[in-house]
């Protein structure tokens, strides 16, 4: 039922998408437009347009829409030959439909939707009619790169949603207020977490104080898990020879993703005396002949491949748990990065299990308890499962077709164990192998891929790497690739807006705020807070000269989990006034020794906000 009222909104919103594209074409009719997709939650019209829109044009746009769904037009789909197509467009001036007509291969059938005077370059399929779109709202405008290549003209991208009722647009556009207030890039200003500078560039971020605390808190928690399970924790460099990614695959496979190679200065000069052009370069660096470089690291991976490599291994060595946080980097369009959630570089708590055959199914029962434990205690439950398998008809993939599908029923086998059902999805694994993806719901009902589970049988064999077996013969390890976090940033972007930036007491860069009266209850403040830093909690002294309400307002709106209130009773009791945002049944009065031992039970047990518990 679920898919089928996915499809049907899918319907409405492409649909919706097509009465935008007219109602811009009526408002501004030099307007040329290229394509309009439903998305998650709505759809968008990318416009190639002489003027800017403003807010008050969308407004304009939107009441031309809701014209045009109230004259109830038929959608009507039209089958054509390619050169009938070529005549329609051409004679509108309808350059970017003529582009995306020569993207349509020879033999398939050309078809095109007519609404009113507007007709559309279009698979389909949509609602009968316009009425069928009950209830329309455009959202923003963007810019946007033609097909998403940034070398290509900028146009405009209007985004917009469109649901059966009024009623259901009423309550995402409410839901979508709510999300603004959690929206990890405002918070990550008003809490002080994060920093994104366009001198340092771009996608690339800096951590504040308050924000390494948040990070490192995260670290640890899992880092702790880690060493329950085993791993032993490994570091390697950000850059590695051209020659390491080439052999794993992932030079040239995703090249397009990754920085341009960095080249040995002293070839580069020499090339640069032979006036090598760049075409010749970009061949070389392709390995036609090789030439040395380097590469920003776009994965760990075949790095620890090379460190299992560096010493021989039996056996009974194994499996081989080697975790570690390893930044990598990304060559993402500016257009798509998004705050923590899209950057250039990023942490990945990567870990990479070497194993045997019969290990193969305790080592993956073993992940998918640990990413259970991430989840259970962030109360992060709104999640699904996908099995992400290999398309056949691609050439994308490597390896031998026995060892996939061998790797794609461990996978499924392993997914039996989750309480959550899974589903399979084609097309969706890595280049080397099946993957187990964990993908959450924020709050506004938005999907992202978090943790990630993969079987490679590849990359072993392409590395050439062995362990010696009972048999005193050389074998290939299986290698399972598996990140909870998926990356540091994406998650505590995410893990930012799931709590509104309310963050449970342990997670917390701030976990007390203690607020003197007055000048002369200094002393006692300091007093207290060095009995609290002694014990590791993290806290601080509001002795600004303000009045009490003003400091309390203040660690309201710095969302500091608890705050403990000194007045001249307090004092003179040797007590404190506790307020507690998390734990309201905390509040009170109480000695600091009580009050210090709830404080660190809270902490060890890393208990969720009383509000998240119901």
């Amino acid at each position: 039922m679920e898919k089928e009222q996915s499809i049907c909104l899918n319907q409405l919103r492409h649909s919706a998408a097509h009465v935008l594209a007219a109602a811009v074409v009526k408002l501004f009719p030099t307007a040329k437009y290229d394509i309009g997709p439903a998305i998650d939650n709505g759809f968008y019209y990318d416009f190639d347009l002489d003027h800017n829109l403003t807010a008050e044009d969308l407004e304009k746009i939107e009441a031309e829409m809701k014209r045009i769904i109230a004259a109830d037009e038929v959608f009507e789909r039209i089958e054509v030959t390619r050169e009938e197509a070529e005549r329609q467009f051409k004679s509108i001036e309808q350059p970017y439909k003529l582009a995306r007509l020569a993207d349509i291969p020879e033999g398939e059938v050309v078809s095109i939707y007519r609404n009113g005077n507007f007709v559309d370059l279009c698979r389909g399929p949509h609602v009968p009619r316009t009425s069928c779109i009950k209830a329309v709202k455009l959202l923003n405008v963007a810019g946007c790169y033609y097909r998403g290549d940034e070398k290509n003209k900028q146009l405009q991208r209007i985004y917009g949603t469109a649901f059966d009722s009024e009623e259901a647009l009423t309550a995402y556009l409410t839901q979508l207020e709510l999300a603004k207030e959690r929206d990890h890039r405002k918070l990550g200003v008003k809490l002080n977490l994060f920093h994104i500078d366009d001198m340092v560039g771009q996608g690339l971020i800096l951590w504040t104080p308050k924000g390494t605390i948040l990070r490192q808190t995260l670290q640890a928690f899992l880092t702790e898990e880690l060493d329950r399970q085993g791993y032993v924790q490994v570091m390697t460099p950000h850059i590695g020879k051209l020659a390491l990614f080439q052999t794993s695959g992932h030079y040239p496979y995703y090249k397009e993703s990754q920085f341009a190679p960095i080249w040995n200065r002293e070839e580069f000069d020499d090339l640069c005396k032979e006036s090598v052009t760049c075409k010749a370069l970009q061949e070389q660096l392709e390995g036609n002949p090789p030439i040395e470089g380097f590469l920003l690291k776009p994965m760990n991976c075949p790095m620890h491949v090379r460190l299992f490599a560096s010493q021989p291994h039996s056996y009974r060595d194994l499996p081989i748990r080697m975790a570690e946080f390893g930044t990598v980097y990304r060559w993402e369009q500016s257009g798509e990065l998004g705050g923590l959630t899209r950057v250039r570089g990023f942490t990945q708590d990567d870990a990479h299990i070497f194993c045997t055959e019969e290990q193969l199914a305790d080592e993956l029962a073993g992940c998918l308890k640990l990413i259970n434990i991430i989840f259970n205690t962030l109360g992060m439950s709104d999640y699904r499962v996908r099995i992400s398998l290999r398309d056949e008809n691609s050439d994308k993939y490597i390896g031998d077709d026995q060892l996939w599908e061998k790797a794609e029923d461990g996978l499924r086998k392993a997914a039996k164990l989750l309480s959550k059902p899974a589903t399979e999805a084609k097309g969706e694994a890595a280049f080397y192998g099946p993957k187990l993806d964990f993908i959450i719901r924020d709050v506004i009902g938005r999907e992202w891929q978090l943790g990630t589970i993969q079987i490679d049988y590849n990359l072993p064999q392409r590395f050439k790497i062995s362990y010696v077996g009972k048999d005193n013969q050389p074998h290939v390890p299986i290698m399972i690739h598996r990140a909870p976090f998926g990356s540091m940033e994406r998650f505590c972007g995410l893990l930012i807006e799931h709590f509104a930036g309310d963050f449970p007491l342990w997670l917390a860069p701030e976990q007390v705020r203690i607020l003197p009266i007055s000048d002369k209850l200094i002393p006692y403040a300091d007093e207290i807070h060095a009995k609290l830093k002694e014990a590791r909690i993290r806290c601080s002294v509001d002795d600004k000269a303000d009045k009490l309400g003003a400091k309390i307002r203040r660690a309201e709106s710095d969302k500091v989990p608890y705050v403990f209130v000194i007045g001249e009773k307090e004092e003179k009791e040797r007590t404190l006034s506790v307020r507690s945002r998390c734990q309201p049944d905390n509040a009170g009065t109480y000695s600091l020794d009580h009050i210090m031992q709830v404080l660190l039970t809270e902490i060890k047990e890393r208990k969720l906000p009383a509000k998240m518990r119901a």
